[in-house]
């Protein structure tokens, strides 16, 4: 949940002209004041929920991005294992060649895991 926020001067100075306004006006129009000074806070209330409604649409574009990009990471490592097999028994001849095949392979995954990150 978010910090509340502090009320802005124009929030400020619209309180005061309704506190100004029912102190020159008296009782009788305290429900209008008190009803002008509601839509007002409605108005703001309403054009900062506008303002942040983006970036919310923001996340669930980023979620089904990430969701993308894990499939995708996903198929790499199944494709890497089964590249892996038949390489392995390609190069079985020394244990430095196997390294070399597998570092490649790794190389290859640790590529994909970090094109798909983007800075924060």
């Amino acid at each position: 949940m978010s910090e509340p926020t502090r009320a802005t001067p124009e929030l400020r100075r619209d309180a005061a002209a309704a506190l100004g306004a029912r102190r020159d006006l008296g009782p009788d129009y305290e429900d209008a004041v008190a009803a002008s000074l509601a839509d007002r806070v409605e108005e703001l209330v309403a054009q900062r929920t506008a303002e942040v409604r983006p970036s919310s649409q923001d996340r669930q574009h980023d979620r089904e991005e990430e969701k993308a990009t894990g499939d995708g990471r996903f198929v790499i490592a199944l494709a890497s294992l089964g590249a892996g097999i038949p390489i392995t028994g390609i190069v079985h001849d020394s244990v430095v060649t196997t390294a070399i095949a597998w570092a490649g392979i790794v190389g290859i995954n640790v590529a994909a895991a970090l094109r798909g990150r983007r800075p924060r």
